[in-house]
């Protein structure tokens, strides 16, 4: 057995075939999708661990028996439902089975009342766990992507919400960013929190392959296929079979690959260099550019057709210029990480050094900023003021209009990075930051914030 029908609701495994036949349609009758077995061997290699199905099995059975089945479905997922089939000599050893992890055992002769109860209400018991297990997924993964992305800024938090719904499904995504700005990040993200988590994730760069090996290093290539190709080589696609494929800097791969790789996508197939056997993938593939795919499409740098194909599910990341107050989180987040890997003691952010903080420009984004948090944690300057030199002296005005929404900025900043800390009420957190109750229920309110929304209970007014 190879593979197990996905509508299977029964698993039903029994040596003897008139009573597999007799069990099969009394479950069938009952409306319930069976697959039947007269052989346990191989069972658990075909059963995934959220399989939304139980298993019948007979305890007596060449091969493998009842028992060894269990034992082999229990190491694989200790929640799955097994119900044993048992002659009366056998209910020592199934009450045993039970004390092991069994769900039910049914004593032949047995009425098929008594074996369709027992699966409805096992069926029963493995929807309410795999409910519960999702839940507990999507909020370990909502904790996880917070934890990659680090922001509270409107522009992020609508990314990490459009990572939570193309997560789910199986299409290509293309996403956009500046350089530094975190498109490996949220590649991986995509692919952690999707259902090919436990299958290969294969990054490269386009960009830095060399023209010469770019279709070697993708497509893979048979014996002979040019000079010096003296073995077979396995390409990035087909390594990344089952699994998610991030190709980054896209718009460098020459026109000629774009053609291959355009006839990948349509078809899921691979052909390595000299051969001619056509190898089936089962990939998702994530495309990364800094560029306007657009733009270099009008120019004739880039296939219009594979743009259109690969912007089915565009993903653009903010640069950190337009992300306001993140710059602060993001630089906390860097900077304390650095100072527990290097043995040193956290150092505080002064004023100024917040202010040069969100306004300084970032051209790397993310990357910039994550070193300079680095630096920051050695005792080092900053040094982010450097691009102001030599531009004209701003009038009062704009110096007093910067000064305000720096001030905002700063305040604003404070008060998230105090929300992503836990506090049990609206006290506690009003008494981190120094205010009373009423001034920070108005200042969040101000700031477009909610105690509820950002990991805390709801808040607790009368504490």
């Amino acid at each position: 057995m190879t593979r197990l029908d996905p509508r299977t609701q029964v698993l039903l495994i029994d040596d003897d075939p008139h009573l597999r036949q007799a069990l099969s349609q009394t479950l069938d009758l009952a409306g319930l999708q069976v697959t039947s077995l007269g052989d346990a061997r191989g069972v658990a290699g075909v059963i995934e661990r959220d399989w939304p199905g139980v298993v019948v099995s007979d305890i007596r059975m060449p091969g493998l028996d009842g028992l060894q089945l269990l034992e082999q479905l229990q190491q694989q997922d200790p929640e799955l439902p097994v119900l044993l089939i048992t002659g009366h000599g056998d209910v020592p050893l199934a009450v045993q089975a039970m004390r092991a992890g069994a769900y039910d055992f049914l004593e032949k002769p047995f009425a098929s009342d008594d074996l369709l109860d027992s699966v409805r209400r096992a069926l029963a018991l493995r929807r309410l766990v795999l409910d519960n297990r999702s839940l507990r997924l999507a909020l370990t993964d909502r904790n996880t992507l917070s934890a990659r992305l680090v922001g509270q800024s409107p522009a992020m938090l609508r990314l990490r919400e459009q990572i939570g719904a193309l997560a789910g499904i199986n299409s290509d995504v293309l996403i956009l960013g500046e350089t530094g700005a975190g498109k490996e990040v949220v590649a991986r993200a995509l692919h952690d929190l999707s259902s090919r988590r436990d299958g290969p994730f294969v990054a490269i760069n386009a960009g830095a392959l060399a023209e010469s090996v770019v279709e070697s290093e993708l497509f893979g290539h048979e014996p002979g296929a040019f000079t010096g190709a003296q073995k077979r080589r396995i390409g990035k696609f087909e390594f990344a079979n089952g699994g998610t494929l991030f190709l980054d800097e896209i718009e460098s791969m020459s026109l000629e690959v774009q053609v291959k790789l355009l006839r990948l996508l349509q078809e899921r197939v691979v052909e390595r260099l000299g051969g001619n056997q056509l190898i089936p993938l089962d990939i998702r593939v994530i495309a990364a550019t800094k560029e306007d795919l657009r733009q270099a499409a009008d120019q004739g740098r880039f296939r219009a057709d594979l743009y259109y194909r690969l912007n089915v599910a565009p993903l653009r990341i903010p640069p950190l210029r337009e992300r306001g107050e993140d710059a602060l989180l993001l630089f906390q987040h860097f900077a304390t990480a650095a100072s527990s890997r290097h043995g040193l003691p956290e150092r505080s952010l002064q004023a100024a050094q917040s202010a040069a903080l969100l306004r300084h420009p970032w051209p790397g984004n993310v990357r910039e900023l994550q070193n300079a948090a680095e630096r920051f944690a050695l005792g080092l300057d900053l040094d982010l003021d450097v691009e102001l030199q030599g531009e004209s002296s701003p009038t009062l005005q704009e110096l007093t209009g910067n000064l305000s929404a720096q001030v905002e900025a700063f305040e604003r900043s404070l008060i998230c990075a105090e929300l992503n800390r836990s506090h049990s009420s609206l006290r506690s957190l009003a008494e981190a930051l120094g205010v009373p109750r009423k001034t920070l229920h108005d200042k969040l309110r101000k700031h477009g914030l909610s105690f509820a929304e950002t990991g805390g209970s709801s808040p607790d007014h009368s504490r």
